[in-house]
Protein backbone atom coordinates (compact mmCIF):
# COMPACT_ATOMS: atom_id res chain seq x y z
CA UNK A 1 0.00 0.00 0.00
CA UNK A 2 2.92 2.29 1.24
CA UNK A 3 4.95 1.71 -2.36
CA UNK A 4 1.40 1.86 -4.84
CA UNK A 5 1.17 5.74 -2.51
CA UNK A 6 4.06 6.76 -3.21
CA UNK A 7 4.27 5.71 -6.84
CA UNK A 8 0.78 8.16 -7.20
CA UNK A 9 1.88 10.92 -5.21
CA UNK A 10 5.53 10.61 -7.01
CA UNK A 11 3.33 10.92 -10.49
CA UNK A 12 1.16 13.67 -9.34
CA UNK A 13 4.75 15.86 -8.38
CA UNK A 14 6.02 14.92 -11.70
CA UNK A 15 2.86 16.28 -13.40
CA UNK A 16 3.05 19.14 -11.52
CA UNK A 17 6.67 19.99 -12.32
CA UNK A 18 5.87 19.08 -16.05
CA UNK A 19 2.68 21.53 -16.25
CA UNK A 20 5.07 24.32 -14.37
CA UNK A 21 7.59 23.43 -17.19
CA UNK A 22 5.42 24.06 -19.84
CA UNK A 23 3.57 27.24 -18.57
CA UNK A 24 7.07 28.47 -17.76
CA UNK A 25 7.88 27.76 -21.55
CA UNK A 26 4.79 28.79 -22.23
CA UNK A 27 5.37 32.48 -20.43
CA UNK A 28 9.09 32.85 -21.72
CA UNK A 29 7.84 32.20 -25.37
CA UNK A 30 4.69 34.97 -25.22
CA UNK A 31 7.30 37.07 -23.11
CA UNK A 32 9.90 36.80 -26.31
CA UNK A 33 7.20 37.12 -28.72
CA UNK A 34 5.39 39.54 -27.42
CA UNK A 35 8.69 41.71 -26.80
CA UNK A 36 9.54 41.81 -30.03
CA UNK A 37 5.99 43.31 -31.09
CA UNK A 38 5.18 45.78 -27.94
CA UNK A 39 6.54 48.45 -26.22
CA UNK A 40 5.43 48.67 -22.73
CA UNK A 41 5.43 51.11 -20.47
CA UNK A 42 3.50 51.84 -16.72
CA UNK A 43 4.77 55.35 -16.50
CA UNK A 44 1.54 56.55 -17.51
CA UNK A 45 -1.10 58.39 -16.37
CA UNK A 46 -4.71 59.70 -17.63
CA UNK A 47 -5.22 63.32 -18.38
CA UNK A 48 -7.67 65.53 -18.79
CA UNK A 49 -8.74 69.16 -18.54
CA UNK A 50 -9.08 70.85 -15.56
CA UNK A 51 -9.63 74.33 -15.61
CA UNK A 52 -10.45 76.68 -12.18
CA UNK A 53 -13.55 78.87 -12.70
CA UNK A 54 -12.69 82.45 -11.92
CA UNK A 55 -14.55 85.60 -10.97
CA UNK A 56 -15.13 88.03 -13.49
CA UNK A 57 -16.71 90.16 -11.03
CA UNK A 58 -15.99 91.23 -7.29
CA UNK A 59 -18.47 91.18 -4.49
CA UNK A 60 -20.58 89.25 -2.29
CA UNK A 61 -21.83 85.78 -2.97
CA UNK A 62 -25.23 85.30 -2.40
CA UNK A 63 -25.88 81.94 -3.67
CA UNK A 64 -23.35 78.68 -4.12
CA UNK A 65 -25.43 76.64 -6.24
CA UNK A 66 -22.73 73.22 -6.71
CA UNK A 67 -21.69 71.06 -4.45
CA UNK A 68 -18.66 68.60 -4.02
CA UNK A 69 -18.10 66.35 -7.33
CA UNK A 70 -21.29 67.09 -8.72
CA UNK A 71 -22.03 66.38 -12.37
CA UNK A 72 -22.56 69.68 -14.23
CA UNK A 73 -23.88 70.73 -17.71
CA UNK A 74 -22.70 73.81 -19.78
CA UNK A 75 -24.49 76.68 -18.80
CA UNK A 76 -25.20 75.60 -15.41
CA UNK A 77 -24.90 78.43 -12.56
CA UNK A 78 -22.67 77.59 -9.98
CA UNK A 79 -22.27 81.38 -8.06
CA UNK A 80 -24.40 84.04 -8.22
CA UNK A 81 -23.15 87.52 -6.65
CA UNK A 82 -24.17 90.35 -5.25
CA UNK A 83 -25.36 92.41 -8.03
CA UNK A 84 -26.84 95.28 -6.69
CA UNK A 85 -23.92 97.38 -7.39
CA UNK A 86 -23.74 96.50 -11.22
CA UNK A 87 -27.53 96.85 -11.74
CA UNK A 88 -27.17 100.72 -10.43
CA UNK A 89 -24.41 101.26 -12.69
CA UNK A 90 -26.37 100.15 -15.74
CA UNK A 91 -28.75 102.70 -14.72
CA UNK A 92 -26.59 105.14 -14.36
CA UNK A 93 -25.16 104.31 -18.04
CA UNK A 94 -28.96 104.07 -19.21
CA UNK A 95 -29.55 107.91 -17.70
CA UNK A 96 -26.53 109.10 -19.14
CA UNK A 97 -27.05 108.06 -22.31
CA UNK A 98 -30.98 109.01 -22.31
CA UNK A 99 -29.41 112.70 -21.72
CA UNK A 100 -27.50 112.55 -24.96
CA UNK A 101 -30.24 111.57 -26.88
CA UNK A 102 -32.30 114.64 -25.56
CA UNK A 103 -29.08 116.79 -26.22
CA UNK A 104 -29.59 115.38 -29.65
CA UNK A 105 -32.69 116.66 -30.13
CA UNK A 106 -32.43 120.22 -28.64
CA UNK A 107 -29.66 120.71 -31.37
CA UNK A 108 -31.46 119.13 -34.40
CA UNK A 109 -34.57 121.49 -32.96
CA UNK A 110 -31.88 124.40 -32.88
CA UNK A 111 -30.52 123.30 -36.60
CA UNK A 112 -34.37 123.72 -38.07
CA UNK A 113 -34.58 127.07 -36.14
CA UNK A 114 -31.43 128.21 -37.50
CA UNK A 115 -32.13 126.37 -41.44
CA UNK A 116 -35.38 128.48 -40.79
CA UNK A 117 -33.57 131.60 -40.15
CA UNK A 118 -31.46 131.34 -43.25
CA UNK A 119 -34.48 131.49 -45.40
CA UNK A 120 -35.63 134.09 -43.63
CA UNK A 121 -32.01 136.35 -44.30
CA UNK A 122 -32.48 135.13 -48.06
CA UNK A 123 -35.56 136.82 -48.35
CA UNK A 124 -34.96 139.90 -46.36
CA UNK A 125 -31.45 140.41 -48.70
CA UNK A 126 -33.57 139.75 -51.87
CA UNK A 127 -35.77 142.86 -50.49
CA UNK A 128 -32.97 145.14 -49.41
CA UNK A 129 -31.34 144.82 -52.94
CA UNK A 130 -34.56 145.79 -54.61
CA UNK A 131 -35.10 148.49 -52.31
CA UNK A 132 -30.69 149.48 -52.57
CA UNK A 133 -31.75 149.28 -56.50
CA UNK A 134 -34.61 151.99 -56.19
CA UNK A 135 -32.28 154.31 -53.65
CA UNK A 136 -29.62 154.12 -56.09
CA UNK A 137 -31.80 154.75 -59.11
CA UNK A 138 -33.42 157.45 -57.48
CA UNK A 139 -30.02 158.91 -56.44
CA UNK A 140 -28.30 158.59 -60.12
CA UNK A 141 -31.47 160.57 -61.46
CA UNK A 142 -31.32 163.78 -58.47
CA UNK A 143 -26.99 163.91 -58.76
CA UNK A 144 -28.48 164.70 -62.63
CA UNK A 145 -30.94 166.72 -61.76
CA UNK A 146 -28.67 168.80 -59.24
CA UNK A 147 -26.17 169.19 -62.54
CA UNK A 148 -28.78 170.55 -64.41
CA UNK A 149 -29.79 172.88 -61.36
CA UNK A 150 -33.25 171.14 -61.07
CA UNK A 151 -33.61 170.36 -57.77
CA UNK A 152 -31.11 171.78 -54.06
CA UNK A 153 -28.25 170.10 -53.00
CA UNK A 154 -30.71 169.56 -49.87
CA UNK A 155 -32.87 167.27 -52.02
CA UNK A 156 -29.87 165.78 -53.36
CA UNK A 157 -28.50 165.34 -50.36
CA UNK A 158 -31.64 163.60 -48.80
CA UNK A 159 -32.22 161.27 -51.70
CA UNK A 160 -28.22 160.10 -51.03
CA UNK A 161 -28.59 159.33 -47.25
CA UNK A 162 -31.52 157.14 -48.39
CA UNK A 163 -29.19 155.51 -50.63
CA UNK A 164 -26.55 154.70 -48.33
CA UNK A 165 -29.04 153.77 -45.89
CA UNK A 166 -30.49 151.01 -47.79
CA UNK A 167 -26.78 150.02 -48.85
CA UNK A 168 -25.78 149.49 -45.30
CA UNK A 169 -29.20 147.82 -44.61
CA UNK A 170 -28.57 145.32 -47.55
CA UNK A 171 -24.76 144.37 -46.28
CA UNK A 172 -26.03 144.28 -43.00
CA UNK A 173 -28.56 141.41 -44.38
CA UNK A 174 -25.71 139.47 -45.74
CA UNK A 175 -24.00 139.25 -42.67
CA UNK A 176 -26.69 138.15 -41.04
CA UNK A 177 -26.87 135.46 -43.16
CA UNK A 178 -23.48 134.90 -43.23
CA UNK A 179 -23.99 134.79 -39.23
CA UNK A 180 -26.58 132.36 -39.51
CA UNK A 181 -25.36 129.66 -41.53
CA UNK A 182 -22.16 129.94 -39.33
CA UNK A 183 -24.43 129.05 -36.49
CA UNK A 184 -26.20 126.13 -38.58
CA UNK A 185 -22.52 124.82 -39.07
CA UNK A 186 -21.60 124.78 -35.42
CA UNK A 187 -24.90 123.34 -34.21
CA UNK A 188 -24.42 120.68 -36.50
CA UNK A 189 -20.47 120.06 -35.40
CA UNK A 190 -22.10 120.32 -32.12
CA UNK A 191 -24.20 117.44 -32.94
CA UNK A 192 -21.76 115.24 -34.82
CA UNK A 193 -19.57 115.71 -30.95
CA UNK A 194 -22.35 114.64 -29.09
CA UNK A 195 -23.29 112.02 -31.69
CA UNK A 196 -19.65 110.13 -31.15
CA UNK A 197 -20.14 111.04 -27.16
CA UNK A 198 -23.13 108.93 -27.78
CA UNK A 199 -21.44 105.69 -28.95
CA UNK A 200 -18.70 106.06 -26.17
CA UNK A 201 -21.71 106.41 -24.04
CA UNK A 202 -23.44 103.38 -25.58
CA UNK A 203 -19.83 101.21 -24.80
CA UNK A 204 -20.33 102.24 -21.35
CA UNK A 205 -23.75 101.12 -21.04
CA UNK A 206 -22.78 97.79 -22.66
CA UNK A 207 -19.93 97.49 -20.82
CA UNK A 208 -22.08 98.12 -17.39
CA UNK A 209 -24.71 95.42 -18.88
CA UNK A 210 -21.62 92.86 -19.43
CA UNK A 211 -20.42 93.31 -15.82
CA UNK A 212 -23.98 92.54 -14.56
CA UNK A 213 -23.98 89.13 -16.18
CA UNK A 214 -20.54 88.40 -14.83
CA UNK A 215 -22.58 88.26 -11.22
CA UNK A 216 -23.53 84.82 -12.46
CA UNK A 217 -21.07 81.84 -12.87
CA UNK A 218 -21.81 79.81 -14.90
CA UNK A 219 -20.34 75.55 -16.16
CA UNK A 220 -18.10 76.66 -19.06
CA UNK A 221 -18.74 73.04 -20.15
CA UNK A 222 -19.75 69.45 -19.07
CA UNK A 223 -18.29 68.04 -16.50
CA UNK A 224 -17.78 67.56 -12.90
CA UNK A 225 -16.70 70.16 -9.99
CA UNK A 226 -14.11 69.61 -7.91
CA UNK A 227 -13.61 70.94 -4.21
CA UNK A 228 -15.99 73.29 -3.12
CA UNK A 229 -13.95 76.03 -1.40
CA UNK A 230 -16.61 78.97 -1.23
CA UNK A 231 -19.45 79.60 1.20
CA UNK A 232 -22.55 82.26 0.69
CA UNK A 233 -21.20 85.80 2.21
CA UNK A 234 -17.78 85.15 1.32
CA UNK A 235 -16.00 88.37 -0.44
CA UNK A 236 -14.45 87.34 -3.87
CA UNK A 237 -12.49 89.38 -6.01
CA UNK A 238 -11.88 89.64 -9.65
CA UNK A 239 -9.48 86.60 -10.93
CA UNK A 240 -10.12 84.23 -8.05
CA UNK A 241 -10.76 80.70 -8.81
CA UNK A 242 -13.77 79.56 -7.38
CA UNK A 243 -14.15 75.89 -8.52
CA UNK A 244 -12.50 73.75 -10.43
CA UNK A 245 -14.50 71.92 -13.52
CA UNK A 246 -13.16 68.12 -14.76
CA UNK A 247 -13.72 67.88 -18.01
CA UNK A 248 -14.95 64.37 -18.39
CA UNK A 249 -15.50 63.89 -22.28
CA UNK A 250 -11.52 64.45 -23.18
CA UNK A 251 -9.54 62.32 -21.61
CA UNK A 252 -6.05 61.08 -23.09
CA UNK A 253 -3.26 59.29 -21.64
CA UNK A 254 0.59 60.99 -21.05
CA UNK A 255 2.95 58.03 -21.52
CA UNK A 256 6.59 58.57 -20.86
CA UNK A 257 8.08 55.79 -22.98
CA UNK A 258 12.26 55.33 -22.26
CA UNK A 259 14.04 56.84 -25.45
CA UNK A 260 14.96 53.26 -26.83
CA UNK A 261 11.81 52.46 -27.14
CA UNK A 262 9.70 55.39 -29.03
CA UNK A 263 11.84 54.10 -32.16
CA UNK A 264 9.65 53.91 -34.83
CA UNK A 265 6.50 54.86 -32.73
CA UNK A 266 4.28 57.04 -35.43
CA UNK A 267 1.40 59.01 -35.03
CA UNK A 268 -2.40 56.67 -35.32
CA UNK A 269 -0.28 53.85 -34.32
CA UNK A 270 -2.33 51.18 -32.14
CA UNK A 271 -2.45 50.90 -28.55
CA UNK A 272 -3.94 48.35 -25.92
CA UNK A 273 -4.36 50.24 -22.61
CA UNK A 274 -4.64 48.88 -18.83
CA UNK A 275 -6.15 50.70 -16.04
CA UNK A 276 -4.25 49.40 -13.17
CA UNK A 277 -8.09 50.19 -10.64
CA UNK A 278 -10.11 48.55 -13.68
CA UNK A 279 -8.27 44.88 -13.51
CA UNK A 280 -9.68 42.67 -16.52
CA UNK A 281 -10.65 45.10 -18.75
CA UNK A 282 -8.31 46.35 -21.94
CA UNK A 283 -9.25 49.25 -24.03
CA UNK A 284 -8.15 50.46 -27.38
CA UNK A 285 -5.99 53.28 -28.08
CA UNK A 286 -3.81 55.66 -30.62
CA UNK A 287 -1.10 57.32 -30.47
CA UNK A 288 -2.18 61.16 -31.18
CA UNK A 289 1.58 62.92 -30.70
CA UNK A 290 4.55 62.31 -29.89
CA UNK A 291 7.02 65.22 -28.01
CA UNK A 292 9.32 66.81 -30.21
CA UNK A 293 11.99 66.07 -26.90
CA UNK A 294 12.36 64.53 -23.70
CA UNK A 295 10.35 65.49 -20.58
CA UNK A 296 13.37 66.87 -18.77
CA UNK A 297 14.02 69.79 -21.80
CA UNK A 298 10.14 70.98 -20.00
CA UNK A 299 11.18 71.63 -16.98
CA UNK A 300 11.95 74.51 -15.07
CA UNK A 301 15.63 73.39 -14.52
CA UNK A 302 16.78 71.05 -17.11
CA UNK A 303 19.97 69.23 -16.49
CA UNK A 304 23.61 70.98 -17.70
CA UNK A 305 25.72 68.02 -18.39
CA UNK A 306 28.33 70.86 -19.39
CA UNK A 307 29.13 71.09 -15.11
CA UNK A 308 31.21 67.90 -15.71
CA UNK A 309 28.82 66.28 -12.89
CA UNK A 310 27.61 63.95 -15.84
CA UNK A 311 25.71 60.47 -14.85
CA UNK A 312 23.81 59.16 -17.72
CA UNK A 313 20.23 58.02 -17.47
CA UNK A 314 17.75 56.93 -19.83
CA UNK A 315 15.49 59.81 -20.85
CA UNK A 316 11.43 59.87 -21.31
CA UNK A 317 9.47 60.67 -24.16
CA UNK A 318 6.08 62.25 -23.34
CA UNK A 319 4.08 60.44 -25.92
CA UNK A 320 0.17 61.32 -26.14
CA UNK A 321 -2.53 58.69 -26.38
CA UNK A 322 -6.37 59.37 -26.97
CA UNK A 323 -8.63 56.44 -26.32
CA UNK A 324 -10.29 54.42 -29.33
CA UNK A 325 -13.66 55.14 -28.13
CA UNK A 326 -14.62 57.98 -25.74
CA UNK A 327 -17.71 56.57 -24.82
CA UNK A 328 -16.40 53.71 -22.63
CA UNK A 329 -14.31 55.97 -20.73
CA UNK A 330 -16.39 57.54 -18.09
CA UNK A 331 -15.29 55.17 -15.09
CA UNK A 332 -12.15 56.33 -16.26
CA UNK A 333 -10.69 58.83 -14.08
CA UNK A 334 -8.22 61.88 -14.48
CA UNK A 335 -4.52 61.18 -12.59
CA UNK A 336 -5.30 57.20 -12.73
CA UNK A 337 -2.27 54.82 -13.27
CA UNK A 338 -2.26 52.95 -16.21
CA UNK A 339 0.11 50.77 -18.34
CA UNK A 340 0.52 51.13 -22.15
CA UNK A 341 1.63 48.59 -24.96
CA UNK A 342 1.99 50.29 -28.51
CA UNK A 343 1.44 47.15 -30.96
CA UNK A 344 2.46 46.84 -34.89
CA UNK A 345 5.85 48.89 -34.49
CA UNK A 346 7.00 49.27 -38.09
Amino acid sequence: MKTAANKNSNKVLSLTAISIVIAAAICFTLYLVNGTNYEETNDAQVESYINPVSARASGYITKVMFEEHQDVKKGDTLVVLDNREYTSKVHEAEAVLEDAYAQIKVLEAGINVAQTGVLVNRNQIASAKARLWQQKQDNLRYKKLLTDEAVTGQEYEQVKTRYDVAQNDYDATENTLLSTQSRVQELKTRKALVIADIKRKQAILELAKINLTYTVITSPYNGKTGRKQILEGQQVQLGQPLVSIVNENEKWITANFKETQVNGFYVGQSVKIEVDAIPGKTFEGRIKAISASTGSKFSLLPADNSTGNFVKIIQRIPVKIEFADSKTIQEVKSGMNVTVAVLNKK
